[in-house]
């Protein structure tokens, strides 16, 4: 991948488009919802043969946290099949030179050994509060693979932890934790009241920076090239508990935290193992730490508020 390159960036507006741009050359086009519809083969066909992607960094996906996946099951297999079929058939005509698809460590069965190792990810049924986006997450893995046996294409999938950083999604039925959390904070810091949290606050997560994983997308596209997907992410474990603590000391916050326990926790743990990443020279020292990317997030979320995705 060179700085002469035309990239394609799908998603290229979120979370992880809007780390990864910096990364990129003058010839890359951030894709966005507004710019083509990628559900909609003929509108993703028209676009690719327009622009003509040497490299594919596929990000867009329909995402949410416990709640969206739970009510609009059908909708997030459905939708995310159509993106990720049509964005790799699409690569595959117009003879893109490789294509990296953003998968998730929710594709791993609910009973696995742990740490999560990628050869486990197809050895049982993913946990059922989000099964529908799992299953369609795992058909990107099946896909690329098979577009690589059939017709050589260069697809390869890349397994991220729990992603947060500038420019995350702040609704609070589609968030993640963590910007559900600062907005959570936030507001009550603004309307003077106690903040809700889902569960018991016990399950344990690893959480990586928006800004580090661009950087390895990177390394990855430029290195990577074997079949099978590789985990990447920081495998430091936080408890959800005391993630909601730290962010309210960043964040100032006086009220009380009162954990809603008639809500469910989710999988109580699914650290990942990293080992292949770091054979390719990647190592734990070469994430940002916690405390300085969780304040960094803080501080631009609270700047932008009124501006923040899923808040106006």
């Amino acid at each position: 991948m060179n700085i002469s390159d035309r990239i394609l960036v799908t998603g290229g507006t979120g979370l992880v488009g809007k780390a990864l741009e910096s990364y990129l050359g003058d010839n890359t086009l951030m894709l966005s919802s507004k710019m083509c519809d990628l559900r909609d083969f003929e509108q993703t066909m028209k676009l690719f043969n327009d622009f003509k992607p040497n490299y594919v960094f596929h990000l867009a996906a329909k995402v949410g946290g416990v709640v969206a996946n739970t009510r609009y099951v059908g909708d997030f297999y459905r939708e995310n099949s159509m993106i990720n079929t049509n964005v790799l058939e699409a690569s595959r005509l117009v003879g893109a030179n490789k294509v990296l698809s953003l998968l998730s460590t929710c594709i791993y069965p609910d009973k696995c050994p742990y740490p999560l190792r990628e050869e486990d990810i197809h050895a049982g049924e993913p946990h059922a509060s989000n099964f529908a986006y799992a299953y369609a997450k795992r058909m990107l893995d099946v896909q690329s693979r098979a577009y690589r046996q059939q017709y050589g294409c260069n697809y390869i999938t890349v397994v991220p932890n729990n992603l947060f950083g500038k420019h995350d999604n702040y609704d609070l039925e589609n968030s993640h934790v963590i910007p559900a959390m600062i907005r959570k904070f936030h507001e009550a810091n603004m309307n003077g009241h106690d903040v809700i949290m889902w569960g018991s606050g016990a399950p344990m997560r690893e959480f990586t920076y928006s800004e580090d994983l661009a950087k390895i997308l990177v390394f990855l596209m430029r290195d990577y090239d074997e079949p099978t997907p590789i985990n990447v992410g920081n495998t430091l474990e936080l408890s959800i508990k005391d993630l909601a603590e730290t962010l309210s000391e960043m964040m100032n916050f006086k009220g009380n935290i009162i954990w809603d326990l008639s809500k469910p926790d989710g999988q109580l743990r699914k650290p990942s193992n990293g080992d292949k990443l770091i054979s390719l020279g990647w190592s734990q020292d070469m994430y940002t730490d916690h405390e300085t990317a969780l304040r960094e997030t803080c501080d631009w979320s609270v700047k932008n508020y009124k501006n923040l995705r899923g808040v106006k």
